[in-house]
């Protein structure tokens, strides 16, 4: 029997993209006009957030590689045999699989594409050093060029198209929200608060998108000592009368991550806990003020930063004050470049979207002991910022 290397795998019909052929080919050109800029003929596209933005489709790699081959006329994605038809059928334009009755077969299917000895556009924060070997042992480009930074620089500004998914996604997580409002009670277990939160907002959309594919919506329900951390895990402990706890809900719509994050007390809460509850509350409405068109990241979190050093309460800041939203998750994408974080000098433009979430920690043993975090999620208009976030903080509404 011949076995192929690579082949077309066209199984079924074209499915439902979350975004039009059109909005692809824009992104696409905003992706040659890098290519052009840095001299690039050809570019490779590895991480999953790139491969989702410029195509549709989001791979599933259980330890195989994946990728996007565009050149000046065409865009590929490059996906192993275990996925079939879906990646051709989930991806704006062409796909081309690979087999694995050898080893190398993944770039032998790039090089069909792209040929040899050209000028190769790579991500320098995703293709592992093995993987870049390979990659220049194959396709022998003539210079290989990071366009990494340049495509993040891009997926900053989100089109009309995509800040309506987003506002979708900001809605969804208030549901979660709200179903995890009406789950607390002393006794209930994080993991079952968590899972009240993810079965409504998985549900609501399921209800609104129809077409979508469904998957890595998920809740951090923390409680006490467990609100510490921003990203600890669930577990199994049971919520007691005057517990702290952080509500934390992350919906997944077709690779667009948004969030809603809210302190929350069991029944009541001790006067220690709301004054630095309420600390953290006015610095969140400081730092959603700060944010408009015109203003750094470094000076808005210089803003914030005063406010907690007048309360004597910066010791306690963990981490930065928000982050850009758009195709990103918790295992995979990031755009580093648009983070309220000291050291972040990106000056915010209109089409961003990025959030606001101070958080502090105050450690065991002391009074009001326990993470403090509220996040809402903003778009950047022309003269301010929109907040799409409807959940409401602060205790007249969180002290459940």
């Amino acid at each position: 029997m011949s076995r192929p290397q690579f082949y077309e795998n066209h199984n079924g019909e074209k499915a439902a993209l979350q975004f039009s052929i059109a909005e692809y080919d824009e992104r696409l050109m905003g992706l040659r006009a890098i290519m052009d800029a840095n001299g690039v003929s050809v570019v490779v596209l590895t991480s999953m957030h790139n491969i989702a933005y410029y195509s549709g489709f989001l791979y599933c790699a259980f330890g195989r590689a994946y990728g996007l081959v565009v050149s000046a006329d065409r865009s590929v994605v490059i996906s192993a045999g275990i996925d079939a038809g879906q990646p051709w059928r989930r991806c704006a334009h062409e796909a081309l699989t690979y087999t694995d009755w050898e080893r190398g077969n993944y770039w032998r299917a790039i090089k069909h594409i792209t040929g040899e000895g050209r000028v190769v556009g790579y991500e320098g924060d995703h293709l592992t050093l093995t993987q870049r070997d390979q990659m220049e042992d194959v396709l022998n480009p003539v210079v290989s060029v990071d366009i990494a930074p340049a495509t993040m620089r891009q997926r900053l500004f989100k089109s009309d198209a995509e800040r309506g998914l987003i506002r979708a996604g900001a809605a969804t997580a208030d549901v979660g929200g709200y179903a995890i409002r009406d789950a607390v009670g002393v006794g209930a277990r994080e993991i079952d608060v968590a899972m009240a939160g993810r079965n409504a907002m998985e549900l609501h959309i399921a209800r609104e998108f129809p077409d979508a594919e469904y998957r890595d919506t998920w809740v951090w329900f923390q409680s006490g000592l467990n609100t510490d951390g921003a990203h600890n895990p669930v577990t199994a402990r049971a919520l007691r009368r005057g517990d702290i706890l952080s509500l934390n809900t992350f919906p997944m719509i077709s690779g667009y991550y948004t969030a809603l994050e809210r302190t929350m007390f069991v029944e009541e809460v001790d006067a220690a806990s709301l004054k630095i509850w309420e600390a953290n509350i006015a610095a969140h409405e400081l730092g959603m003020s700060l944010i408009k068109p015109g203003v750094s990241c470094a000076e808005i979190t210089h803003g914030v930063n005063e406010l907690f050093a007048e309360r004597d309460l910066l010791q306690y800041r963990t981490f930065g004050y928000g982050h850009s939203f758009g195709v990103l998750s918790h295992y995979y994408g990031r755009e580093a470049g648009l983070e309220l974080r000291e050291d972040v000098d990106t000056v915010l433009q209109p089409g961003m979207v990025i959030s606001m979430e101070p958080m502090l920690t105050i450690p065991e043993g002391q009074p009001g002991a326990g993470g403090y975090r509220e996040h809402d999620i903003l778009i950047v208009t022309d003269d301010g910022a929109e907040n799409i976030t409807g959940y409401p903080y602060g205790p007249d509404f969180n002290v459940v």
